[in-house]
């Protein structure tokens, strides 16, 4: 089945396509112009294609969905009394997913695609354009950006260069590759129709560029490239009232997805620091009340006390307009730019602050959002914003957990009896004692959650299915 979200009466499909079974780049040209031309003097892109569509890979997934199940029915009571024979454990039906995925890097066989393509697989295989396969190894994976980094081993592979995604603009031509409705290698081509997209999702770190080049369920995980032959962009998701192909795609910038690769190769996951602010847009209105003239930016709200925002002079009121010299287009763009840089990195955030600018310095700590979209392991987190324990807390230096900052009302973390101003001491009677231990433990919980939690003078355990 394909996988879709809906919201705000559009459906926007991640693009991978599942079925259940029972069992040297060219050299560019000004846009205006052709790229290439052929020996009857008619444009064409195919000696631009053949040195880059053999970088671009099929990939397959194979997964087994557990079967629900009556708890009713594996209470020996319950079993007695209606006459029932003893349980068995049931085989779950083998699901098989297609999507596509890109080489980046040939001597180490690195391969880039989407988080949602190889979420759950037992087995990934990689498919080349030469028709070999490859059993692949799942590096890391960051269900936050929707990238995944895999790889195989394998000679005489050909790589991609990534590209640098800030440089685009709208009207560029770009090319999308990938393996739509599992057909096999499809290539189509379009422009960038817009940058900085976000909204898609709410947990999301979103800097999506928009094209028209048709893309559709499956090319998740594929190319997007210049007309140069760089990668751009990693294809992830579509606007598809009907589910198919409109004209509007979106792609994971390719900095963003060089950064979040980075990461995964040195840890295997994405350690994002944390400024430690709550913020909103930056709107016509408020620029009218602030007496402020400045087109966009990011407000900030609140200021975690003992964070790295509050160690760096930030305040309520404050405007920040750039981070690093990178202008800020919104709170969206803030929270993905911030949220790109490792723990312990120092940022440069330009600040305006009763129409005066200055320059302040930041150093990110750890912390951040655990229930991240689309991401089934923390899911009976979601709705809850956590953050290691710092100076200034109640319980600071007398206990070792987590704090839950804010809760969504509403939120399946809510539903399980989890509050704000609670401490997360424990999962499973494992000790979690920062962020990163308790997205470790909770990797590993495949059954019943159980939280260790201190609320007030009291430590209980809740329960989480």
């Amino acid at each position: 089945m394909r996988s879709i979200v809906f919201q705000t009466g559009r459906a926007i499909a991640l693009l991978c396509v599942a079925l259940a079974l029972g069992t040297a780049p060219a050299p560019a040209q000004p846009a205006d112009r052709p790229v290439f031309l052929n020996e009857d003097g008619l444009p064409t892109l195919a000696p631009l294609l053949e040195q880059i569509t053999p970088a671009v890979v099929n990939i397959s997934v194979e997964s087994r969905q557990k079967a629900e199940m009556n708890p009713l029915f594996n209470d020996p009571f319950f079993r007695r009394f209606f006459d029932m024979p003893p349980p068995q454990t049931p085989t779950p039906p083998r699901q098989m997913s297609a999507g596509s995925g890109v080489i980046v890097d040939a001597e180490k066989g690195y391969v880039l695609t989407n988080h949602h393509v190889i979420d759950n697989g037992d087995r990934i295989v990689i498919t080349l354009k030469d028709r070999r396969r490859f059993d692949a190894e799942l590096v890391g994976s960051d269900p936050g950006t929707d990238i995944a980094l895999l790889q195989i081993e394998a000679e005489n592979l050909k790589a991609l260069e990534l590209g640098d995604s800030d440089r685009l603009r709208v009207g560029d031509y770009v090319l999308a590759i990938g393996n739509p409705f599992g057909l096999g290698q499809t290539v189509t081509s379009g422009i960038v129709s817009a940058l900085g997209r976000s909204g898609l999702s709410v947990d999301g770190y979103e800097d999506f560029i928009q094209t028209d080049a048709s893309i559709n369920p499956g090319n998740s995980g594929g190319a997007l490239t210049s007309f140069d032959g760089r990668l751009v962009g990693i294809n992830t998701a579509i606007i598809a009232p009907s589910g198919g192909n409109v004209g509007i795609g979106f792609a994971v910038p390719a900095n963003m997805a060089r950064a979040v690769m980075d990461q995964l190769i040195e840890f295997g996951e994405v350690r994002r620091g944390l400024l430690g602010v709550i913020i909103q847009d930056f709107t016509p209105d408020l620029a009218e009340a602030l007496d402020i003239d400045t087109a966009s930016g990011a407000v900030i709200t609140q200021v975690e006390p003992g964070s790295a925002a509050g160690e760096a002079g930030l305040q309520p009121g404050d405007l920040i307009v750039s981070v690093d010299g990178r202008a800020v287009a919104g709170s969206a763009d803030l929270r993905s730019q911030i949220g790109l840089k490792r723990v312990g990195t120092e940022v440069e955030l330009d600040v305006i602050r009763d129409g005066t600018a200055m320059t302040l310095s930041a150093t990110l700590r750890e912390g951040g959002a655990i229930a991240a979209a689309g991401d089934r392991r923390f899911d009976r987190l979601a709705g809850a914003e956590l953050r290691n324990l710092q100076p200034g807390d109640p319980d600071f230096g007398e206990l070792e957990g987590i704090l839950v900052t804010r809760m969504d009302p509403g939120s399946r973390a809510e539903s399980s009896g989890l509050e704000a101003g609670d401490i997360i001491l424990a999962v499973n009677r494992n000790p979690v004692s920062s962020v990163t231990e308790l997205r470790r433990e909770l990797s590993r919980a495949d059954g019943a959650l159980a939280l260790t939690v201190q609320r007030g003078g009291a430590r209980i355990f809740l329960v989480m299915r």
